[in-house]
C-alpha cells in the first residue's frame, strides 16, 4: 500500500483502526497474523553444534588421540575412563555457554526500544517488539522509531533518516498525503520509519508495517544492541594463555623426555604427558572470563542496572569520576509547586503528589480575588503551556508526561482550575516546544472570546530577557530596574530553598498572526510570575555518595538548575565539600578543554549547563587522567555518554539514541544503582582474578608433583586418569563457584584499580608460583612418606598422592576468597562454593571406596593413619602461607 498518497482519514479506515486506539483481543489477532515486530536474526548454531564445539581444542584432539592408542593397546578402563571425563568436561563447558547465551539475550531484551501506545483508550508504553500493524503510536525528540508508521499529526517533527537514506540532515514532517507516484523514502515527509530517530518535536502515527514488511527489513539492516566485542581483560588473558600454554608443554616434554631417558615405559610417559598437558594448559581461561562477566551481568541487572557492552563491567572497576545528572538521578524526579510568586506577592503551595486536593491561597477559598488576579493568570498560563496530564488510577493521581509540567499542572489543579480548561476555554493553535539552546517554550491560543496569546514559559533569566513589561498590581508597567531587581531576589530567595524556578509570560496577539516562528513569538512579553518546585532528594543517595567518596570516586553533579538551587541540593547530598567550587555554563562556554582541565579538579557542581557542555566536561576529565563514567538521558547527551569510559542511561527517562550511546541502562534512573554497579563490577574482576589465582596454582602443583618425582627418580604419583579427574574435580565446579563469590567488605573502601594494571598486580603473581610449589612439594611428600613404609604398594602411594593434591587444593579455593588471608573471611559465606567442595570430596570418597572405580582409578582403600597424613600435607600449603601473612599483618598493627 502506497500509504504516503493517502489521506489520514483513509489510512484509519484502510488499517481497520481508529485515532482511540485499537483494543488489546485485536492486537492478539493481529499479533498472530502479522507477527513480532523484529527483524530476522542470523541463524544460531544448533545446540547439537555448540556442544561439539566444545572438544575442537587442541589438546583434548591429542587426548582423544592418545585414547584411541589406549583402546587399541588393550587398556579399555583407560580409554572409557578418559571418554568419560571429556564427555563431562564438554557438558560442563556446553551447559555454562548455554547460560551466558541465555543471560546476554535476556539483558539484550531488557535494553531493546520501547514504544508509546494507544491501547484500550489508554497510553501505554511497550517493548517495540509488541507493536502491531494498526497501533497509535506518539513519538517525541529522543525517540528511536520502532516500526513504520503513517504520520496523523506533527509539531514541528523532524526526524533523522540516515540509517536508513544515508542522509544525515533531519527531514521536516508533516500529515498531509503526498501526490507524487513513486516518492523515494527520504521524500515520504508524511511517513516514520523503524530505526530512524526524532530530533525534534513530536507528533503521532499509525502503525503500517512491522518486522520484515518495513522499509529497514526489505534491505535487512539491523541496529544490534547487544555488542560481542572482546574485552581488554579477555585480550589480556589470551595472550596470557599462550605464554601459559608455551610454559606448560615445555614442562609437560621435559617431564616425558626425562622419564623416557630413565627408562620408563614409552607409552605411559606419552600418556601422562598428555594428560599433564590437559590438566596444565589453561584453555579455558577466555571462555571462563566470559562466563564470569555472564553471570555478573546478570546480577547487575537484579540490582537494576543493565548491562548492554561487557567491556563496561571490566572499565566500572577503574572509575575515578561519576557525572551525574540531578534530575531523577540524584532526585526523585517528582517535581512538585511549593512556592508561587505574582504581582508582588508570594503564596505557599499545601498538599502533597498530584492530588488536586489542598487550596493554597488566601481565606482557603476557591473564589478568586480581584487582587488575586495575577495568581489566577499565572496559574492558568501554566497550565495551558504544559503538556502533561495528570490522571486518576486505581485510587491514586499519576503523572503522564514531564515532571516539571506535571508539577504546574498539579498547582494549578490544587488551586480549582481542573484540566478542562485546556479544552473547554482555549484552543491551541500553535506550539513551540522546549529545547536546551531556547531553554523556553511556548505556545499560541484562542480564548473562548476569540482573543489570541503567545504564553511562554522557561528558565527565568532567559524569559526576563524576553519580556518588556511586567503584572504589578494587577496592573501591567514597564519592566524597570527595581522590578528586575525585585524578581531577582525573589530567585535568590528560591534558590537558597533549593527550588527550581519556572518563570510564565504572556503577550496578546493580532488574530492574523499565523504560524509566527519562536523568535517571533517568544519576544516582547509581559512577565506574569514565578513557580517555585522541588524535586526532593532521593533518601538513600546520601549514602550512596559518601560510599563512593570512601571507594576514591568523586562524584560531580550536572544539572540545568540555577546556581543557588544547584548547590543547596549539592550540599545537602554530600557532593559539594567546604572548599568545593561550583561553575556556571556561561563561565563553561568561555573556556576551552584546556583551560577547564587546570580547574576541573575543584569543580563537584556545574550549574546551568547545556547537554552540549557535557562532551567539555568529559574531555577535560579525561586529559587529567580520570577513568569518566557519564550519565544522560537525551539525544544532545549522546556524544559525552559516547565518549566517556563508562556511558550510563536513564531506563526510564532516558531516550533510545541515549541508551544505543551507552554501556550501561539504569532501570530506576537512580544514582544508588550506579553505586551498586561500581561495587558489583570491582567484584567481578576480583572473581576473575580469584578464579585465576586458584585455577594456575592448581596447575603449577600438578605438573611439579610429576617433575620433581621424575627428578627424584621416583616411580610417577599419579597416573593420567587420575591427573585427568583432578582437574575436572578441581577445575570445575569450585572454580566456578568462585564466580559467585561475594564482595569483600573492603571492595568500597578502596581506591580505584588502575586500568593498566596487570593480571598478576597485587601480588597475584608471587601467590601462585608459592601456593603451586607448596601443593606440589607437599603433595610429594605425603607420596614419599606412604612408598618409603611400603615400597611395594605403589597404588596406595599413588592414592595418597592423589587424594593429598585434591584436599589441598580444596582447602586452597578458600584462601583465594581473600586478598589477604584465609582467616579474614567467613568460609560459609558463599553457599555455592562449600557445595560445589562438598561434592567434590563426595566424588573423590567416592573414586577411592566404590569397589568398580578403583581398578579405573588404580585408587585402593585408605586407613585413618593415611587420612591423618593428607589432611595435614594438604592443610600446609593454605595454613602455613596464609598463617605467615596474618601474623606478619598482626605484627605490623601492633
Amino acid at each position: 500500500m502506497n500509504w504516503y498518497n493517502m489521506t489520514k482519514g483513509e489510512v484509519v479506515e484502510e488499517l481497520e483502526t481508529s485515532e482511540g486506539g485499537i483494543s488489546s483481543d485485536e492486537v492478539e489477532r493481529r499479533r498472530k497474523v502479522f507477527g513480532l515486530n523484529q527483524l530476522d536474526e542470523a541463524e544460531r548454531p544448533s545446540m547439537i553444534l555448540m556442544f561439539l564445539a566444545q572438544f575442537k581444542d587442541f589438546m583434548v584432539v591429542v587426548l582423544l588421540a592418545a585414547t584411541l592408542i589406549s583402546g587399541l593397546l588393550g587398556e579399555y578402563l583407560d580409554a572409557i575412563a578418559i571418554i568419560l571425563i571429556i564427555l563431562m568436561n564438554g557438558i560442563l563447558g556446553f551447559v555454562q555457554e548455554r547460560k551466558a547465551e541465555k543471560s546476554l539475550q535476556a539483558l539484550k531484551q531488557l535494553s531493546s526500544p520501547k514504544m508509546k501506545v494507544l491501547r484500550d483508550g489508554d497510553w501505554t508504553t511497550i517493548p517495540a517488539l509488541e507493536a502491531v500493524v494498526g497501533d497509535i503510536v506518539r513519538v517525541e525528540s529522543g525517540d528511536r522509531i520502532g516500526a513504520d508508521l503513517r504520520l496523523l499529526t506533527c509539531q514541528g517533527l523532524q526526524i533523522e533518516e540516515s540509517a536508513l537514506t544515508g542522509e544525515s540532515l533531519p527531514v521536516n514532517k508533516h500529515p498531509e498525503a503526498i501526490r507524487d507516484e513513486q516518492p523515494g523514502p527520504g521524500d515520504q515527509q508524511n511517513m516514520g520509519f523503524m530505526g530512524t530517530l526524532v530530533t525534534k518535536g513530536k507528533g503521532v502515527g499509525v502503525v503500517t508495517a512491522t518486522g520484515m514488511k518495513t522499509e529497514m527489513g526489505k534491505i535487512a539492516h539491523l541496529i544490534q544492541s547487544a555488542d560481542t566485542m572482546e574485552t581488554p581483560l579477555q585480550n589480556r588473558l589470551e595472550q596470557l594463555g599462550k605464554v601459559l600454554i608455551a610454559a606448560a608443554l615445555l614442562l609437560t616434554a621435559l617431564v616425558v623426555v626425562l622419564g623416557i631417558i630413565q627408562g620408563r615405559d614409552v607409552y605411559s610417559m606419552f600418556l601422562a604427558g598428555v594428560s599433564l598437558a590437559v590438566a596444565a594448559i589453561p584453555e579455558g581461561l577466555p571462555a571462563i572470563v566470559t562466563i564470569a562477566l555472564a553471570i555478573g551481568m546478570q546480577k547487575m541487572s537484579k540490582r537494576k542496572a543493565i548491562v548492554r557492552k561487557l567491556p563496561s563491567v571490566e572499565t566500572l572497576g577503574c572509575a575515578t569520576v561519576i557525572c551525574s545528572d540531578k534530575t531523577g538521578t540524584l532526585t526523585q524526579n517528582k517535581m512538585m509547586v511549593t512556592k508561587l510568586w505574582a504581582g508582588g506577592e508570594t503564596w505557599d503551595v499545601t498538599g502533597s503528589g498530584y492530588s488536586p486536593y489542598g487550596d493554597f491561597f488566601k481565606g482557603n477559598t476557591r473564589v478568586y480575588s480581584d487582587e488575586e488576579r495575577s495568581l489566577k493568570q499565572l496559574l492558568t498560563f501554566g497550565l495551558l503551556c504544559s503538556n502533561a496530564r495528570v490522571m486518576e488510577k486505581s485510587g491514586e493521581y499519576v503523572l503522564d508526561g514531564d515532571p516539571t509540567e506535571g508539577a504546574l499542572v498539579a498547582a494549578a489543579m490544587k488551586a480549582g482550575l481542573t484540566e478542562d480548561v485546556r479544552e473547554e476555554e482555549f484552543t491551541i493553535i500553535q506550539e513551540f516546544p522546549f529545547d536546551s539552546n531556547r531553554k523556553m517554550m511556548s505556545i499560541v491560543v484562542e480564548d473562548s472570546v476569540g482573543k489570541r496569546y503567545v504564553i511562554a514559559k522557561g528558565a527565568p533569566d532567559i524569559v526576563l530577557k524576553q519580556c518588556e513589561s511586567v503584572l504589578w498590581s494587577e496592573k501591567k508597567a514597564p519592566l524597570r530596574k527595581s522590578y528586575e531587581r525585585e524578581i531577582q531576589e525573589q530567585l535568590n530567595a528560591f534558590g537558597e530553598l533549593a527550588l527550581r524556578t519556572i518563570a510564565v509570560a504572556f503577550k496578546p496577539i493580532q488574530n492574523e498572526d499565523n504560524m509566527l516562528h519562536s523568535v517571533q513569538a517568544e519576544s516582547r512579553l509581559t512577565f506574569v510570575g514565578l513557580e517555585g518546585m522541588i524535586d526532593p532528594p532521593r533518601e538513600e543517595v546520601k549514602q550512596a555518595v559518601a560510599d563512593c567518596k570512601t571507594a576514591g570516586i568523586k562524584t560531580i553533579m550536572i544539572t540545568g538548575d540555577h546556581v543557588t538551587t544547584a548547590k543547596a541540593i549539592a550540599l545537602n547530598l554530600g557532593i559539594l565539600p567546604e572548599r568545593g567550587k561550583v561553575m556556571e555554563g556561561s563561565k563553561l562556554s568561555s573556556l576551552s578543554v584546556e583551560e577547564l582541565e587546570n580547574q576541573v579538579e575543584d569543580i563537584y557542581v556545574f550549574a546551568r549547563v547545556s547537554p552540549e557542555h557535557k562532551l567539555k566536561i568529559v574531555k577535560a576529565l579525561q586529559n587529567r587522567g580520570h577513568i569518566v563514567a557519564m550519565t544522560g538521558d537525551g539525544v544532545n547527551d549522546a556524544p559525552a555518554i559516547k565518549a566517556s569510559n563508562i556511558g550510563i542511561s536513564m531506563g526510564v527517562t532516558g531516550t533510545d539514541v541515549a541508551k544505543e550511546s551507552s554501556s550501561l541502562i539504569l532501570s530506576d534512573d537512580n544514582f544508588t544503582t550506579i553505586r551498586a554497579a561500581v561495587e558489583e563490577g570491582r567484584n567481578i574482576y576480583e572473581n576473575i582474578r580469584k578464579f585465576i589465582r586458584y585455577m594456575l596454582a592448581s596447575n603449577v602443583g600438578e605438573i611439579l608433583v610429576m617433575l620433581f618425582a621424575i627428578l627424584l627418580m621416583l616411580p610417577l604419583p599419579l597416573v593420567p586418569i587420575q591427573i585427568l579427574w583432578v582437574n575436572l574435580v578441581t577445575d570445575g565446579l569450585p572454580a566456578m563457584a568462585l564466580g559467585l563469590d561475594p564482595a569483600e567488605g573492603n571492595v568500597m573502601r578502596r581506591d580505584p584499580r588502575k586500568p593498566k594494571e596487570g593480571v598478576f598486580a597485587r601480588g597475584l603473581g608471587w601467590k601462585i608460583i608459592s601456593r603451586g610449589i607448596m601443593i606440589g612439594a607437599c603433595t610429594l611428600a605425603a607420596f614419599m612418606i606412604c612408598y618409603s613404609e611400603n615400597p611395594n604398594d605403589l597404588v596406595q602411594a599413588q592414592t595418597v598422592a592423589f587424594s593429598t593434591l585434591v584436599l589441598a587444593q580444596l582447602i586452597h579455593v578458600f584462601d583465594c576468597r581473600s586478598e589477604r588471608s584465609i582467616f579474614h573471611r567467613n568460609p560459609f559465606e558463599n553457599k555455592a562454593l562449600v557445595l560445589a567442595v562438598l561434592s567434590s570430596v563426595g566424588l573423590l570418597l567416592a573414586v577411592i571406596y566404590y569397589e568398580p572405580l578403583q581398578p579405573i582409578f588404580h585408587t585402593t582403600y585408605l586407613s585413618m593413619r593415611e587420612w591423618m597424613l593428607i589432611l595435614v600435607f594438604s592443610s600446609i600449603p593454605t595454613f602455613l602461607l596464609a598463617g605467615t601473612t596474618f601474623f606478619k599483618r598482626q605484627r605490623r598493627r601492633g
